[in-house]
C-alpha cells in the first residue's frame, strides 16, 4: 500500500500496544518511532519530517494530556491523536476542543486508525509548507530597505507609480527602480503575486 511519506510517533506505556500499532503502521508504509513514556518523547521531540503523534491518554506519571499541553507550550504543531481507554473518552473529547487532532478508543480499530493517520500527516505537511512559505516571505521582507518597504506598502494598497511618487515626494522613475527591486527581492513577477505574498505573511497595515 502506498502512502505519503511521514512518521508516526507512538507514545504508550504498554509494550503490546506499541508493538501492535508499530507493526500495523509499518505494514501500511509508514515510518514509526515508539516511546514508552511521555517524558521520553518530550526529550526527543522530532521536528524534521511530516508526521503525527499517537498519544495514550492514560499513561502513569506524565499523562497524555500533560504531554499535549507541553507540546503546545513549546510551539510544536504536529497533530496529536489521543488513544483513550474505557472511561477516558470524555477526556479525549475535551482534548480535541483544546487542539488535539482526533481521538480513538482502545482497542484501536485498524479501519478507523489508518484514515486518521493519513489525514493527520497531511495536515502536518500542509502546515509545514505554509510555515516555510511565510518564513521565506519574512526573509524577503527583511531584505528590503526602508524606502523599498514604503514603496511596497503603497503598491499593495493599489496605488499607481504617479500616486506613490507624489506621496513619497520622489520622481516616478525612482519609484520604478524601487518597485523593480521590491519585485526581485520578493521573488514575484506580478503585483497580484506581491499582494498575495504580503497578505499571506499578514503584513498589511490595518
Amino acid at each position: 500500500m502506498h502512502v505519503a511519506q511521514g512518521t508516526v510517533h507512538i507514545v504508550d506505556d504498554e509494550p503490546e500496544v506499541r508493538d501492535g500499532l508499530s507493526r500495523l503502521l509499518r505494514s501500511a508504509g509508514w515510518s514509526v518511532i515508539t516511546y514508552p513514556t511521555g517524558r521520553d518523547f518530550l526529550e526527543r521531540i522530532p521536528d524534521t519530517t511530516p508526521g503525527c503523534v499517537l498519544l495514550d491518554m492514560g499513561m502513569p506519571g506524565m499523562s497524555g494530556a500533560e504531554v499535549h499541553e507541553r507540546l503546545r507550550s513549546a510551539g510544536v504543531t504536529m497533530p496529536v491523536v489521543f488513544l483513550t481507554g474505557c472511561g477516558t473518552v470524555s477526556v479525549g473529547i475535551h482534548a480535541m476542543t483544546h487542539g488535539a487532532f482526533h481521538f480513538l478508543e482502545k482497542p484501536i480499530d485498524e479501519e478507523a486508525l489508518l484514515p486518521v493517520i493519513s489525514s493527520a500527516v497531511e495536515r502536518d505537511r500542509r502546515l509545514r509548507a505554509e510555515k516555510a512559505a511565510r518564513d521565506q516571505i519574512r526573509r524577503s521582507l527583511e531584505c528590503l530597505s526602508p524606502r523599498e518597504r514604503e514603496v511596497l506598502e503603497h503598491v499593495v494598497e493599489g496605488r499607481l507609480n504617479k500616486q506613490i511618487a507624489g506621496e513619497m515626494n520622489i520622481q516616478i522613475k525612482t519609484v520604478k527602480v524601487h518597485r523593480g527591486r521590491v519585485m526581485a527581492k520578493m521573488q514575484v513577477r506580478s503585483v497580484a503575486q506581491l499582494v498575495r505574498a504580503y497578505d499571506r505573511f499578514g503584513a498589511r497595515s490595518t
